[in-house]
């Protein structure tokens, strides 16, 4: 039975877990790019999806937004299951692809109203909470200025900006970093970060880059298809005896014999 939304559903929402993934597996023909994956995003949380290029992140988050069907295993956002429930699953999750998805040749505030309207969001409201949003990420002068003439670190903002205006209570993004300069790459996980402590939004970022992940995180390590590690950050690294995240990666990597590299 899935859980109903009583009277105060953001406290019911703090009672479940964000994201609920239990034995998801996922072939592509006869290669599988995932091996009974499980694991949750607690609300108000930072988990970080830590792995190489083919590790299985692109191919797990495509299954959690249900671009491709699960196979094998279930899903769940805030306990409702994305098989069964699609509608109310999805309405709770924003996500923030690793490819970049604006329209070039439409204005920012243009971008943002009509995914809002993908969302049945009236226009006076979608308009309100552009503004709201790109105020909060301090592009509200850049409103109508062309998608194209932003640097790569404001398209990223708008980007999150747009996966936030429907209100959900889930994040996902998927290597939102790729490409960017240190600063910009910095003032994304800050205010990705901001909004879990602020909002007490839950979010898993898919990244291979070990110096975007501190020792208060959730992490969950994956590699080549399997599920290698999950946990704190700080108790993942001292249980595989190692000194940070990235000796940590590379002893478990080495210990399955998967054979880990350097990103």
């Amino acid at each position: 039975m899935q859980p109903q939304l009583a009277a105060n559903p953001r406290q019911m929402l703090a009672d479940i877990p964000a994201l609920s993934i239990v034995s998801v597996s996922h072939s592509y023909g006869p290669r599988r790019a995932l091996a009974g994956i499980s694991f949750t995003v607690a609300p108000a949380s930072f988990t970080a999806l830590l792995g190489l290029n083919g590790a299985g992140k692109s191919t797990l988050f495509s299954l959690v937004t249900r671009l491709f069907g699960i196979q094998t295993g279930q899903i769940s956002i805030f306990g409702h299951d994305i098989g069964r429930e699609p509608s109310e699953a999805l309405r709770l999750m924003g996500v923030v692809f690793q490819p970049r998805t604006l329209d070039l040749d439409l204005s920012v505030k243009q971008n943002l109203l009509y995914h809002a309207a993908l969302h049945g969001i009236g226009r006076g409201e979608a308009s309100r909470r552009s503004l709201e949003l790109l105020s909060r990420i301090g592009l509200a002068d850049r409103a109508g200025s062309k998608v194209r003439d932003l640097s790569g670190g404001q398209m990223r903002r708008v980007e999150i900006a747009r996966a936030l205006l429907h209100r959900p209570r889930l994040l996902l993004l998927d290597e939102p970093t790729v490409g960017l300069d240190v600063k910009a790459r910095a003032d994304i996980l800050g205010h990705v970060r901001q909004l879990v402590a602020e909002q007490g939004i839950g979010v898993l970022w898919a990244t291979h880059l070990f110096d975007e992940i501190v020792a208060s995180d959730d992490l969950v390590v994956l590699h080549q298809g399997k599920m290698l590690a999950r946990g704190r950050v700080s108790d993942v690294v001292a249980t595989a005896g190692g000194q940070d995240v990235h000796s940590a990666f590379m002893r478990l990597t080495q210990a399955t014999g998967l054979g880990g590299s350097e990103p």
